[in-house]
């Protein structure tokens, strides 16, 4: 009796899946619950397990997107393998899965209990429902203790780290470079009791196995030897090369992402070298280089923040009736300001006098007077909030990030500059908090920083405006009849028409501009 496998439902949005690769030849004896296929969604990639056991049949091939509930491949219950043997496959899988784990178990060392510890994906943020796997620290078959840190997670927002919940041997579920939902199984902990295994009690028992051989340690192969991760295999089979080809440096020889992505430049080298041999040969050549020496491609896998980035930008721009308007501010009054009383600000507060706390100042006014550029959209209601958290573009080494200052309307300027540094070097180091990058009702943007002169800056959603700074420039401008050079900055303000008016965006942009070309206001509150 041939049993049908279809396609499984893997999410609610989800219609149609990619086969990314067959783990399991045409014709091969499969084991109940073995895993035959792994399978690629727009959102994840997971693993197909046989519902029988019996000879498969192929019905669909690598490559090939088919769609939910379509037949994928065939069991045939009652036929015997001609490739392999149950018993042999049986055998196999648990001599390799398990010689680890055998190798480094001693009478005094962890005995497992029996009982199997799920972990999932735990909830890290309001806004967040995925995360991505960017590294596991363990490999499949280790052991790991209780709180030991055995995988980084990366959301759109921040990286953080997976500890784990039990003591016991490891049993990974969702490969690097996964993205799965918030509550779903990340990876299985097989629970022991006892001490942990030593480092010298598994290498006696790895010693007295290969007794007989003269093989190094290096040398032993296990299940992970010469085996790319699902990361890797995707990049090898795009450059068309064989894994056979590549050395693994991952854990027992296993082939990691870099590996891969250093595979191509090793054969380049490679055939460099052989040129370069039969070059010697006594025939005299002449190098000409060619126009290809100068046209060198490279591809880079996005990461998970730069891709939800993207996603969202067109999302807002998809999504919201954004229009931008344009102001100019005369900086002079600021800079005097600054040049005069710098030092005494600095010998007070320890901080310097930017114009990021004269900008975050201007806007928390401003934004008490419309309140509709502070407020945003929920469904059919329009949610006004009485606080100001401001959200500041920060450049980072992963990407661009949006920290906030919290009731910034409270904030003194030291108090502003203070948290500007605070949450500048937290994001250069990567340790923003997802609390630190939740929220935000209003946002600043300054792209003068990196010379840009103008731009119209794109809404961070569910906020409603967005301002962007922009760079200083002396230039003529006409004061009481008279051209005088000044020290000009553009401002746009991004806003969604959805719920602020042309009028209230307009009046906004001039409120602050009021407000930064006389500062005392600042001070005095008017």
């Amino acid at each position: 009796m041939s049993l049908e496998i279809k396609v499984p439902e893997v999410g609610e949005s989800i219609t149609e899946v990619t086969i990314a690769s067959w783990l399991k030849k045409d014709g091969d004896f499969v084991e109940q619950d073995e895993i035959i296929a792994e399978l690629e969604s727009d959102k994840a990639t997971f693993e197909l397990p046989a519902e029988a056991s019996g000879v498969l049949k192929i019905k669909a091939q690598e490559d090939e997107t088919i769609e939910v509930g379509a037949v994928i491949c065939e069991i045939d219950e009652d036929a015997k393998g001609g490739n392999s043997k149950p018993e042999e496959k049986k055998e196999e899988k648990s001599e390799l899965k398990q010689k680890k784990k055998e190798s480094s178990s001693s009478s005094s060392g962890p005995k497992k209990t029996g009982e199997v510890h799920e972990m999932v994906v735990p909830t890290v943020g309001e806004s967040i429902t995925e995360v991505t796997i960017s590294s596991w620290l363990k490999s499949d078959g280790d052991y790991v203790e209780m709180d030991e840190v055995i995988a980084e997670v990366e959301s759109d927002k921040a990286t953080f780290e997976l500890p784990a919940e039990a003591n016991g041997f490891l049993q990974i579920v969702a490969q690097e470079d996964d993205t799965i939902e918030i509550g779903a199984t990340i990876c299985k902990i097989e629970v022991t009791e006892g001490d942990a295994p030593s480092e010298s009690s598994s290498v006696k028992s790895s010693a007295s196995s290969d007794s007989g051989s003269e093989s190094k340690d290096e040398d032993r192969e296990s299940y992970a030897t010469g085996h790319a991760s699902p990361a890797a295999a995707k990049i090898l089979k795009e450059k068309g090369i064989d894994a056979s080809n590549v050395k693994g440096s991952g854990k027992d020889g296993r082939i990691t992402k870099e590996d891969a992505e250093n595979a191509e430049k090793q054969q380049a080298s490679k055939s460099t070298e052989k040129e370069s041999k039969s070059g010697d040969s006594g025939i005299e050549t002449k190098s000409v280089p060619g126009p290809s020496s100068e046209r060198d491609q490279r591809r880079e896998k996005m990461s998970s923040l730069r891709k939800t980035v993207a996603r969202r930008l067109v999302s807002v721009k998809n999504e919201t009736a954004m229009l931008t308007t344009f102001n100019e501010v005369d900086m002079k009054p600021i800079m005097d300001l600054r040049k005069k009383y710098k030092e005494q600000f600095k010998e007070k507060y320890e901080v310097g006098l930017g114009f990021m706390s004269f900008f975050t100042k201007a806007c928390t006014m401003a934004l008490k007077e419309f309140p509709a550029v502070n407020a945003q959209i929920d469904g059919n209601e329009m949610v006004y909030s009485d606080y100001v958290d401001m959200s500041i573009a920060v450049s980072s080494p992963k990407g661009l990030v949006v920290p906030i200052i919290r009731n910034a309307e409270k904030l003194s300027f030291n108090e502003v500059e203070s948290e500007v540094i605070r949450l500048a070097v937290k994001a250069r180091d990567g340790k923003l908090s997802i609390d630190e990058m939740s929220g935000g009702t209003f946002t600043i943007t300054n792209g003068g920083i990196f010379g840009s002169m103008l731009s119209t800056p794109i809404i961070n959603a569910p906020q409603s405006a967005i301002l962007g700074m922009h760079n200083i420039v002396e230039r003529p401008v006409a004061i009481n009849g008279e051209v005088q050079i000044r020290p000009i900055m553009y401002v746009a303000l991004s806003y969604d028409h959805r719920i602020i008016d042309g009028k209230e965006s307009v009046s906004f942009l001039v409120r602050v501009k009021e407000l930064l070309e006389d500062p005392t206001r600042l001070l005095l509150g008017i």
